[in-house]
């Protein structure tokens, strides 16, 4: 097989195991605001994500590293000429890490308001953002080639167009009914009712909202008729989603919203090829993916390591998630986290006689 090609359906599933996994860690970081009534329901919501939500972030980084070492002009371009978009997704990113790790160090309202807002803005922007990158992939850049190298030369403007905009709306549509449709099937009590009403009344907006989306993607973007195969598949899963939340299936209805993505992405990547990055100027402009591909020798190695490491991890993370498969509900949460704010430490005795705290 060409091994270019097998990294480029290798980074579509990487990409697929990220927006899967983090989309419901971003929607749940969405509602932890507006969902949420009290702190014990707000540290119901981070504990239904707690054991696996970093773990789901190392998809990205795979996926970013993967692009770099088998497609380093695909990279190039595309961190480029995304300068911006992406640099606002990992400042929100940094951001969401430090709201989850330290709003419990301090046992304070205001410590831990302030950080509950920085966690809801963490996981709204990249919701948003990555539509908006995918869309442009999908609709194609102002690249031209200068100097014999693929740059963006429409500046930051030209990504944002309704089509992209539009994906956003999707993605944030489509993660929201995701954190819903996991908090009614990971909790318990009245979180989890609460959860399931608001997944039904979700799953209708991501039907109409995503459909519509790819659609648009479908008709005015893709060369290829075999991608009406997953857009149909996405339109069949969002309508189940519907149907599943309707009937409090939470299993079948994330389920049915891991297929939709899973066909997004699959739409996505359609699309572009057998470019990674498509010119919207003209298509003498697009780079396909032999010209941005690594030497043979670079993609040869990469596959022996994947081959060796990727099913360890994958085995790994499907333990996490069988450990942590349980329920939780605001029985399970117990006082007062972290320290006062004005609480001294006690002083104690070193091996050598000094006091430290």
């Amino acid at each position: 097989m060409d091994l270019a090609l097998l990294w480029f359906l290798l980074i579509a599933v990487l990409w697929t195991g990220y927006l899967v996994l983090e989309g419901f860690d971003f929607g749940v970081g969405m509602l932890l605001k507006p969902f949420a009534r009290d702190e014990r329901e707000r540290r119901v919501l981070l504990r239904s994500i707690g054991p696996v939500w970093d773990g789901n972030e190392v998809w990205l980084l795979t996926a970013g590293g993967a692009t770099f070492a088998a497609f380093p002009e695909w990279y190039a371009t595309m961190f480029s000429g995304m300068y911006l978009p992406l640099l606002l997704i990992l400042l929100a990113l940094i951001v969401r890490v430090c709201a989850i790790e330290w709003r419990a160090k301090i046992n304070d309202p205001v410590w831990r308001n302030r950080w509950d807002w920085a966690h809801t803005a963490g996981a709204w922007v990249p919701a948003v953002l990555w539509g908006v990158a995918f869309a442009n992939l999908v609709q194609g850049m102002e690249i031209e080639v200068v100097d014999g190298n693929h740059q963006l030369t429409g500046g930051f403007l030209s990504l944002l167009t309704p089509f992209t905009l539009l994906g956003g709306v999707m993605t944030a549509v489509v993660f929201l009914t995701h954190g819903a449709v996991f908090l009614a099937l990971k909790t318990d009590g009245e979180v989890r009712i609460r959860a399931g009403r608001l997944a039904e009344r979700l799953a209708g907006a991501s039907l109409v909202v995503a459909g519509g989306w790819a659609v648009w993607g479908q008709l005015a973007y893709s060369a290829h008729a075999w991608t009406w195969l997953p857009v149909g598949v996405a339109a069949a899963a969002l309508a189940g989603v519907v149907v599943a939340t309707r009937a409090r299936r939470e299993g079948w209805a994330f389920l049915l919203n891991a297929v939709a993505i899973v066909a997004a992405v699959v739409l996505i990547f359609g699309s572009m090829y057998p470019n990674v990055m498509p010119s919207s100027i003209a298509p003498a402009f697009s780079l396909s993916i032999a010209e941005a591909a690594s030497s043979q020798a670079t993609l040869q190695v990469m596959s022996v390591v994947a081959l060796l490491i990727v099913p360890v991890v994958l085995a790994y993370q499907g333990w996490t998630y069988w450990v942590f498969r349980k329920r939780i509900s605001t029985a399970h949460i117990g006082g007062h986290e972290g320290l006062l704010p004005q609480e001294p430490r006690p002083l104690e005795a070193t091996p050598g006689g000094t006091l430290t705290r």
